[in-house]
């Protein structure tokens, strides 16, 4: 298997293929925070989305202190950084953004090829200092510095996630006595729940640079718990390491936060050791060698308004490369405008045709004249009435089932418009709440409260929920399903488009949080369905359900 089919992973069944208007190419992996896919911006550079998980998603706490971290990493720049260009807390799931580097992690390096060499180490050290150098200047403390954290781009690191960093003048944060990092490269104080500052991340800056350097980390494996003890009571055995890296190791190692190098002591001090290596382009030869074969990122995903010229909306934000579309209010606006003048066309000719007929009887005599207006009046009022309610047309004899579909084409009432009285109307959304299906109960779109409400212990429902797979699932023989990510308040034209393609005949829950948003299509009916999540429980397969708001247009599949 070539590097680039291991970096870049297709999407799966429970993946979403757009996430607030970012069209989705790849997998590129998941963290603690959430899933990170490939995407591109309107002018095709390659971004990272990540979508953050539906535990942390439906955590107040986390949104408050991931907005506050989004904008504090927007003010980030430099050049082994990797710049946050997106992002929103708010979102169902949150999300953000950020440039992507062509390169495997550290930690993916180290697996493949072993320790790396001291010129790498020197490199690397270097780079990843000035990155902290550029965080630690915003007032940011990174508390998550590790090896998964650093990427290995082909002129340097890059230093990445911002996911757990807090401002430094914000409030430290643990929950329920968990501390935020993770275990083996964390700093004594960090691991003893002490003041976090720019000195923990030289700690864990020295922790990644072992790793690196040794191949494994330097405070060995096991338990977290464990490895926290040997942080806080133990002297790392820098015997391990390589002789000329010793020095600096243990000035980055201090027990003290105050007796650390500081990043820009460890910049100046690989440099000096890396001589004309450390000239910006200058990057010695093994570092080449550790980053291995040049990535292809794989092209942008096609922008579907080639086909289909209303794109999705209902997104947090409008994206690049989507025109915007009207507002639904607007929509609702033009709709109204076209109805008032095609009533307007229908009553201004049926007046012309009044007043002719009037014209034509005042050559008679007064009586028949008299006679004649009455009749032209009635036959004025119904054409008007019969374009704004299309019913009153047709036939009152029950025998004649056809309507004007029985008559020749141009055999309409004087005055009517056969374009307008024809005119399909928008199906009106039948709204059903709440409707709740777990592994007894089934729902179906033809009677969701015959299958949602009062179950059918039988599962004969069109959709099913099944607890087969982690995370839970929809499931349907018939029906398709798609998630709207990062959307709010989706359409019956935005479900129309993304559910066009949809072949998927189950999703995956994994994703979705309360708020989030699945459109369902039944080829059979037509009918097209909106569940937006209000609860989900998956923690026990037995138990299991979920729960929401649903809306059902009718016919609606085009």
């Amino acid at each position: 298997m070539s590097h680039a089919t291991e970096v870049f992973q297709p999407l799966r069944a429970e993946d979403p293929p757009v996430v607030a208007g970012y069209r989705l190419a790849a997998r590129l992996g998941a963290g603690g925070m959430g899933r990170v896919y490939l995407s591109h911006t309107q002018g095709g550079r390659p971004v990272a989305i990540k979508v953050v998980r539906p535990e942390l998603a439906d955590d107040p706490d986390f949104r408050r202190r991931f907005g506050r971290e989004i904008k504090a990493a927007r003010r980030v720049r430099g050049a082994y950084t990797a710049e946050l260009i997106d992002a929103d807390a708010d979102a169902v799931p949150p999300w953000l953004a950020t440039l992507y580097v062509p390169g495997p992690s550290l930690t993916e390096a180290v697996v493949r090829r072993g320790p790396l060499p001291v010129a790498a180490v020197l490199w690397l050290m270097a780079g990843v200092a000035e990155a902290l150098q550029a965080i630690h200047a915003e007032g940011i403390v990174h508390r998550d510095l590790k090896p998964s954290n650093v990427l290995l781009a082909a002129d340097g690191p890059r230093v990445i996630d911002f996911g757990i960093a807090l401002a430094t003048d914000g409030t430290s944060y643990t929950a329920t006595g968990n501390m935020i990092g993770t275990p083996a490269y964390m700093a004594p104080e960090q691991a003893s729940g002490g003041e976090v500052t720019a000195a923990t991340d030289v700690f864990a800056l020295g922790q990644t640079a072992a790793f690196a350097a040794l191949g494994r980390p330097l405070y060995g494996d096991g338990p977290g718990v464990n490895v926290l003890y040997r942080i806080v009571h133990c002297e790392p055995d820098l015997s391990l390491l390589p002789e000329p890296l010793r020095p600096l190791f243990a000035r980055c190692l201090a027990a003290d936060p105050a007796d650390r190098a500081t990043p820009a002591e460890v910049v100046e001090w690989c440099r000096r050791r890396l001589g004309a290596d450390a000239d910006p382009g200058g990057e010695p030869a093994v570092w080449r060698e550790v980053t291995g074969p040049e990535v292809v990122v794989p092209a942008p995903v096609p922008d579907p308004t080639a086909v289909v010229p209303q794109p999705p909306i209902g997104y947090t934000r409008p994206t690049a490369g989507y025109p915007v579309p009207p507002a639904p209010q607007e929509r609702k606006a033009r709709r109204r405008r076209a109805a008032l003048i095609t009533a307007a066309g229908v009553g201004g000719g049926a007046l012309l045709v009044a007043a002719l007929a009037w014209s034509v009887m005042d050559a008679n005599d007064g009586l028949r004249r008299l006679n004649g207006a009455h009749s032209t009046a009635s036959g004025a009022q119904a054409p008007a009435q019969s374009s704004e309610h299309p019913s009153a047309s047709a036939p009152e004899s029950s025998s004649d089932t056809s309507g004007s579909s029985a008559r020749g084409a141009g055999d309409h009432r004087p005055g009517t418009s056969p374009s307008a009285s024809a005119a399909p109307r928008e199906p009106q959304a039948e709204p059903y709440a709440p409707v709740s299906v777990d592994a007894q109960h089934s729902l179906s779109l033809a009677d969701p409260l015959a299958e949602g409400k009062n179950g059918n212990k039988n599962g004969k429902g069109d959709i099913r929920f099944d607890c087969a797979e982690a995370g839970c699932e929809l499931t349907s023989d018939t029906a398709v399903f798609v998630q709207i990510m990062g959307g709010h308040g989706t359409t019956l034209d935005e479900c129309r488009l993304l559910l066009g393609n949809s072949k998927y005949h189950s999703w995956k829950l994994a994703a979705a949080a309360a708020g989030s948003e699945i459109c369902i299509k039944d080829p059979a009916s037509g009918d097209i369905a909106l569940f937006v999540i209000q609860t989900k429980s998956t923690a026990l397969p037995d138990l299991a359900f979920v729960q929401g708001d649903l809306s059902i247009w009718r016919h609606a599949a085009r």
